[in-house]
């Protein structure tokens, strides 16, 4: 089926911001846009004629130049923080934004991937969003080319390819930023969704959300999903983890890590009876519960705030490139970056 394309605003330089829209014959339709190659919206059907759409997100393209929380967008150079925002790579020390503290977040608030325009080429079913990033922009090494595809099938299976080059050996950690409410974007607190997460460890922080650098095991601590329960059950437990995080956002590793492409997570929302399963190729995943989602206005004039969507950030492990006892995210050269991540949803 044709992918429809549609005006969604101006960026500043004055270059059109689109909105391209996948569907098929289920009557799934997922919305992409080349304003940080952003997952805008995907529409599930309810079987009586409407559809839900269970992604946050805005009604405009130019609301993404802001976009605090990073809602669908992807992510890059490098996903998530880097210690001391700074790293070493072949004997040169590569100086960083200083945007979380005395970490770097998500590799530049304003200059980062998720604020740039991409080149967008779509067919049949899918869009291939790319852009080229320069030497030296934002503090990482290397030309870069780097793409993401979002292809919708028939299985109601949302699924995003990346592939990265760099001339120079570099860190490309990428990463989807969409909050999910299987409820609707609008319905308010995500909490009541099961979650089930196919990881025996995962990385403790410091103060900053930093890794100690253990995989810690999960048994006998909130932190285990390994049998399907509540988010809310234990996210509010008095333990040093999650007070340092707020609740939920730590890097889970991944049970049988190899490279193939495997089922990791599934979510639930008892209420609608809707299922998400995840899959990625990637070693480690940000679950994250939305407990710093700022105040502000989203799609349809709906009221985003603490809690109301969930976000599975696919990755390397945070701070990676200080920790060589974690994968490693150190690509270029003759190395190429290339993952894939997939959403499939049952309604």
């Amino acid at each position: 089926m044709a992918v429809k394309i549609g005006s969604f605003g101006t960026y500043p330089d004055g270059r059109e911001i689109l909105l391209y829209t996948l569907s098929n014959s289920r009557g799934m339709e997922v919305s992409v846009t080349n304003i940080g190659a952003a997952l805008v919206s995907v529409l599930l059907p309810d079987g009586k004629g409407s559809k839900t759409d269970v992604v946050l997100g805005f009604d405009r393209g130019e609301a993404y130049l802001d976009n605090p929380s990073f809602f669908g967008a992807v992510i890059g150079p490098s996903a998530n923080r880097i210690g001391g925002a700074a790293f070493t790579l072949d004997g040169t020390m590569y100086c960083l934004d200083a945007n979380d503290g005395a970490n770097n977040l998500h590799s530049h608030r304003e200059k980062g991937y998720h604020k740039m325009l991409w080149k967008a080429e779509p067919e049949e079913n899918q869009v291939c969003f790319s852009l080229e990033d320069y030497d030296g922009n934002m503090g990482f090494p290397g030309q870069k080319k780097v793409s993401v595809i979002y292809t919708l099938d028939e299985e109601n299976t949302l699924t995003l390819h990346y592939h990265g080059t760099s001339d120079r050996r570099t860190v490309l950690n990428l990463t989807n930023h969409s909050y999910f409410n299987l409820d609707g974007h609008d319905s308010g607190s995500m909490t009541s969704h099961t979650l089930w997460l196919g990881a025996s460890r995962y990385t403790p922080v410091v103060e900053g959300s930093i890794p100690t650098g253990e995989l810690a095991g999960v048994e006998g601590t909130p932190m285990d999903f390994r049998t399907a329960r509540e988010i809310s059950r234990e996210i509010g437990v008095d333990t040093p983890q999650l007070q340092i995080t707020g609740g939920y956002d730590h890097n889970w590793v991944i049970d049988g890590w190899d490279g193939s492409l495997r089922h990791f997570a599934t979510v639930t929302a008892p209420a609608t009876g809707r299922t998400m399963k995840v899959y990625t190729t990637l070693p480690g995943v940000q679950f994250y519960a939305g407990n710093f989602i700022e105040d502000q206005i989203g799609k349809a004039g709906t009221r985003y705030g603490f809690r109301t969507g969930l976000c599975l950030e696919t990755q390397y492990f945070p701070d990676t490139v200080n920790h060589p006892e974690f994968p490693s995210c150190i690509f270029g050269g003759d190395t190429v970056y290339d993952s894939v991540t997939a959403y499939q949803f049952e309604f």
